[in-house]
């Protein structure tokens, strides 16, 4: 790993395209398509040097991802999109499987329900060659027992990045499920789904105030990916560094 410091003497950092927000056919929301692979193959045609795979309340497809973007050359963050009982998205993003999947664990002991897809879509475990390993039977979709805090508090204690998902929708964002972002609230972060230019970002929602903020896609649809992303400077396309950009911290910093 570059120190800081050293980065900082030597100017070695560089802008990736980051869309940290991809859920896979995974979630029942997701099309067929979204196969890890094939997302593998889209984000590199879009240009992206940094995504995030994040299913809802799962991160079974994650690894896949992770192997066929090194295949590729393309860093991807293993994360989560986890639902809270105030039925606030929060994005859990993780460096290696080992903590992403540790939060699954406990996710999984707070979701209840086993999903119909028939009515809420089928949630698909692929793998490297597009071909189905098994469906997910939980319900994804649902909200999980655990609080905001409880969400966050997880996250960071397996050396994660919690943001709060898509702030400027009007379901399932914080500012829609609780009006505000409470301040005693340690989030990394916030996004902007597309529909939000992040340029104008803290004008539009004033609630964010100078918390960091990124823009992705949110993409459930091959088309989708990395029609709104974030251009980064930083060292390398690794979660460490991603955490020294939204901090603005060592030259690191949120370009666009």
């Amino acid at each position: 790993m570059i120190e800081p410091s050293r980065v900082r003497e030597e100017g070695l950092l560089q802008e990736f395209k980051a869309d940290l927000h991809i859920h896979t056919c995974l979630s029942p929301c997701g099309d067929w398509e979204m196969t890890p692979r094939r997302i593998i193959q889209q984000s590199v045609a879009a240009g992206l040097g940094l995504i995030a795979i994040c299913d809802h309340n799962t991160c079974e497809n994650a690894a896949v991802a992770m192997q066929e973007g090194r295949r590729r050359g393309l860093a991807v963050l293993p994360g989560m999109e986890v639902c809270s009982r105030e039925e606030v998205h929060l994005l859990a993003l993780f460096g290696d499987m080992e903590h992403v999947r540790d939060l699954q664990s406990i996710v999984y002991a707070h979701l209840t329900g086993e999903n119909r897809p028939d009515v809420f879509g089928y949630q698909i475990i692929a793998d490297e060659t597009d071909h189905v390993l098994g469906e997910n039977p939980r319900l994804l979709i649902g909200a999980t027992g655990l609080s905001l805090e409880q969400i966050v508090s997880h996250t960071h204690a397996r050396r994660g990045l919690a943001l709060c998902s898509h702030v400027d929708r009007p379901a399932n964002s914080i500012l829609s499920q609780l009006g505000l972002i409470p301040p005693d609230l340690e989030v990394d972060g916030v996004e902007v789904s597309p529909r939000t230019p992040l340029a104008t970002a803290r004008q539009v929602l004033p609630a964010i105030g100078l918390r960091p903020c990124v823009t992705s896609s949110d993409a459930h649809a091959l088309a989708d990916i990395g029609r709104a992303h974030t251009v980064l400077r930083m060292a390398a396309p690794t979660l460490e560094e991603l955490a020294l950009a939204l901090r603005g911290e060592f030259r690191r910093e949120i370009v666009v």
